[in-house]
């Protein structure tokens, strides 16, 4: 039976394995190498105050899925709002329910925090995860334009950007 719970700091070498997981589902050949991922999750969402927060899907003691989220604020007036930064569910656990258990988990921590919206992005070329969001009775918003600055900042500050892995 797979169960959700927030994600603690002995979780970190599983939601490092599955994120390695992740970045190589969306193309990564290299991933950086497990101390600085393990580093990286732990000033993530472990640091304080946390950057971000993960929710986790278990099956018995195996992590099978992650959800990523931080809160964003100001949204409606001065509510905040949960902003989804990654769903990622195991590829042999998907289209078994561990997806809208996770999605669940993410609108009961909206509403224990008294959120106005959750938000989230997907790849417009990422039909499976469309088809998923669709199914679950939530449509795209069409009024919202995605923007990103990767590398040196246009600004002229010289301030340069880590370049992630890319997925």
């Amino acid at each position: 039976m797979v169960f959700v719970t927030p994600a603690e700091p002995g979780n970190i070498d599983g939601i490092a394995a599955l994120l390695e997981e992740m970045d190589r589902f969306y193309g990564a050949t290299e991933v950086e190498p497990l101390e600085l991922r393990v580093g990286q999750i732990n000033d993530a969402i472990f640091s304080n105050p946390p950057a971000a927060y993960a929710l986790l899907a278990w099956d018995g003691a195996q992590l099978v899925g992650l959800a990523a989220y931080s809160f964003l604020w100001p949204a409606v007036g001065l509510t905040r709002s949960l902003y989804l930064k990654e769903l990622y569910v195991a590829q042999e656990y998907r289209r078994k329910g561990v997806g809208k258990l996770l999605m669940e988990g993410i609108f009961e921590v909206a509403a224990k925090y008294e959120c106005s919206r959750v938000e989230w992005t997907t790849d417009d070329g990422n039909a499976n995860a469309q088809r998923f969001y669709d199914n679950l009775g939530v449509r795209k918003h069409p009024s919202k334009v995605f923007y990103r600055v990767e590398g040196q900042c246009p600004l002229q500050t010289g301030q340069v950007y880590r370049t992630p892995v890319p997925h």
